[in-house]
């Protein structure tokens, strides 16, 4: 491992589980949370935008629960979700940490 890597490495391995900005070699910028790293990649949880979640989420009538009139209808199911589910709030990214130039904490607010 070169002295670049290691020092990306350990970066991400001193802000696991943190909110941070990605900066990519090619100028992207990312933003999530590291949730997973190894000697080549490092695993982030990316918040979903929440127009795009709804429609990745349309009606599906193979996802309603129980029966209508019986408080588990559609808008009833597991959670009071419309169809069952809570909507996705974030993606998974994996990238290769050579891919990464720098790495800056953000707060949560």
């Amino acid at each position: 491992m070169n002295q670049g890597h290691k020092h990306i490495y350990d970066l991400c391995k001193d802000h696991m589980h943190a909110y941070v900005l990605a900066e990519l070699e090619n100028g992207d910028k990312i933003d999530g949370i590291i949730t997973g790293l190894d000697n080549e990649y490092v695993y982030f949880a990316v918040p979903v935008n929440g127009e795009q979640d709804m429609e990745s989420h349309s009606m599906d009538e193979s996802r309603i629960f129980g029966y209508p009139g019986f408080g588990y209808g559609p808008g009833f199911g597991y959670g009071g979700f419309y169809g069952g589910f809570p909507p996705r709030r974030f993606r998974r990214v994996i990238l290769p940490l050579a891919a990464l130039s720098a790495l800056t904490l953000l707060p949560w607010y």
